[in-house]
C-alpha cells in the first residue's frame, strides 16, 4: 500500500517567487495527464525564504513522452536519463519519477551505476538523498507533499539522510560532499548517524568519477562558505582522500607544530577572503577559485614563506604550478584553459608588489586577457593578509585607465616596453632535498 504523505498548504509562498517557466512546464504536463511537481532544493529554499537557484521538476511522464510534449526539450544522461527543457537561456531539468535503485549481484557493493528504473512520486521521494530535498510542491494547487519527514527537519535546521545513512553514502559517496555543501550553506546541523556514516564512507570517495568530484569541489570553493566546507571536509576525512596534498599542508585541527598551525592559518584566511568576496556579490572565475585552493601550497613548495611576495621568486613558478595542477587536467578533465589561466595568475603575483606608476610593461600587463583574474587573486590576498590595499587600488586605477587607452597610446607603450625589455635566463627549479 502506498504511504500517504503529509500534505500542508503552501499558499504562504508567494507564487511570484516561482519561475513562470517552471509553472508553464508543470501546467502543461498536467494538461497532458501526467502527475508533476516542483522538487528538491527549490522547495526547500522557498520554505526557508531563500531565492531558489534552479527549479527542478519531477513527473510521471517518461523522457520520450516529455520530448513529445515539449519540442524545446532534449534528453540527456546515461546513468540518469532526464530532459532539459529550454526557454531561451533558461533550462528546466525535468526528470521522471524513479524507484529505489536495484543493486547488482554483489550484495556488499551498493554503489549505484544505473538509475533509470521509473517509479511513483512516493518512490522518487524515498530514493532522494536528504529529507530536506525530498519535498514535492504542487504549484497549481499550492500544496507541499512530504513522504520523508523533510518539513520537520527544515523547521529544526537538521540535515539527515532519507533511510539508512550508511546505505545512502555507500550508494553514492559524493553525497558526503553534498552533505557538506548543504550543512555549510544553510547553517544546518548534520544529524549524528549521518555524520558517522560520512566518516565511515569517506574512503569510498576514491571510487567516484574524478570529473564529478572536481565539479563539487569547484562549487564548494565558489559557494561563499568555502572556509567551513573545507574544514568540514578535513574533519570527516574527505579532504585526505580527495586532496591529500592540501590535507597534509593544513595538518590536523589540533596539531602541535607551530609552523603547520601558522601555514594552516594563512590557508584558511585566504579561503575566508574568498567567502567574503562571494558574499559581497562577486563571482570568482574557476581559475581564481583553483588558484586560491592551491596558492599557499605552491608558494610553500617554491620556498615563498611570507604572506606577500616582495620580489620575483627564485624558482620558476610555472613549473611548480604545473607539477601540482597538471594531474587535474589529466585525471579530472579540468579544462586546459582554466589550468593555463590559474597557472599564469599564480606565477605572476609578484608583479603586484610594485605600484604600476608609468612603467610601460606594467600598463601593458593590465591589457592581457588574464589580468582581471590576476588582480582578483591579488585583491583576495590583500583581504586575507590585511595589507597591500594601496597597491591594489593603484593597479585597479591603471587597469581602468588602460581600458580607455587609444590604439596609438597602446602602440607607443609597446615600443617603449620593447626598448626596456631584457632577456632573462629561465630560472632553474630547485632540487628537492
Amino acid at each position: 500500500m502506498p504511504k500517504r504523505p503529509i500534505t500542508i498548504d503552501a499558499k504562504s509562498i508567494p507564487k511570484k517567487r516561482i519561475h513562470q517557466d517552471a509553472l508553464r512546464v508543470v501546467s502543461r504536463l498536467r494538461r497532458q495527464g501526467h502527475e508533476a511537481y516542483l522538487v528538491g532544493g527549490c522547495v526547500r529554499d522557498l520554505l526557508l525564504g531563500r531565492r531558489p537557484k534552479d527549479f527542478d521538476i519531477a513527473t510521471a511522464a517518461h523522457p520520450r513522452q516529455i520530448r513529445r510534449i515539449f519540442r524545446n526539450a532534449r534528453i540527456i544522461g546515461r546513468r540518469f536519463k532526464l530532459a532539459h527543457i529550454f526557454y531561451g537561456d533558461h533550462i528546466l531539468e525535468t526528470a521522471t519519477f524513479r524507484s529505489a535503485p536495484q543493486s547488482d549481484d554483489d550484495e556488499d557493493d551498493l554503489l549505484i551505476t544505473d538509475d533509470n528504473d521509473f517509479g511513483t512520486a512516493q518512490s522518487d521521494a524515498l530514493r532522494r538523498d536528504f529529507t530536506i530535498n525530498g519535498l514535492f510542491l504542487d504549484p497549481i494547487d499550492m500544496e507541499i507533499h512530504d513522504w520523508v519527514g523533510g518539513l520537520d527537519d527544515v523547521d529544526e535546521g537538521v540535515l539527515r539522510t532519507i533511510g539508512d545513512p550508511y546505505v545512502r553514502m555507500a550508494e553514492d559517496p559524493v553525497r558526503i560532499l553534498r552533505a557538506v555543501k548543504f550543512a555549510t550553506r544553510l547553517g544546518f546541523r548534520i544529524e549524528d548517524d549521518t555524520w558517522e556514516a560520512m566518516l565511515a564512507h569517506a574512503p569510498e570517495l576514491e571510487r567516484a568519477a574524478p570529473p564529478r568530484i572536481l565539479e563539487e569541489i569547484m562549487r564548494l570553493s565558489a559557494s561563499g562558505t568555502a572556509l567551513g566546507s573545507f574544514r568540514m571536509m578535513r574533519a570527516c576525512g574527505a579532504l585526505a582522500v580527495l586532496l591529500p596534498e592540501l590535507d597534509a599542508f593544513v595538518g590536523e585541527r589540533d596539531v602541535s607544530d607551530k609552523d603547520v598551525r601558522d601555514r594552516a592559518d594563512r590557508y584558511w584566511r585566504l579561503l575566508g577572503a574568498l567567502d567574503a568576496d562571494v558574499q559581497a556579490g562577486n563571482e570568482p572565475s574557476r581559475a581564481v577559485c583553483l588558484a586560491v585552493l592551491w596558492l599557499r601550497l605552491i608558494e610553500h613548495h617554491a620556498g615563498l614563506v611570507d604572506n606577500m611576495l616582495h620580489q620575483e621568486p627564485d624558482v620558476d613558478l610555472f613549473d611548480v604550478v604545473t607539477e601540482h595542477l597538471e594531474p587535474l587536467v589529466q585525471d579530472s578533465r579540468l579544462p586546459r584553459r582554466t589550468f593555463i589561466i590559474a597557472r599564469r595568475i599564480i606565477a605572476e603575483q609578484f608583479r603586484f608588489d610594485d605600484v604600476p606608476g608609468d612603467d610601460a610593461r606594467a600598463k601593458l600587463f593590465t591589457l592581457t586577457e588574464h589580468f582581471p583574474d590576476a588582480l582578483h587573486l591579488f585583491k583576495l590576498r590583500c583581504r586575507a593578509w590585511g595589507q597591500g590595499w594601496q597597491r591594489y587600488e593603484a593597479w585597479e586605477q591603471t587597469y581602468q585607465e588602460m581600458e580607455k587607452a587609444s590604439d596609438e597610446e597602446v602602440q607607443g607603450l609597446r615600443k617603449k616596453g620593447r626598448r626596456r625589455k631584457r632577456r632573462r635566463p629561465r630560472k632553474r627549479r630547485r632540487s628537492k632535498t
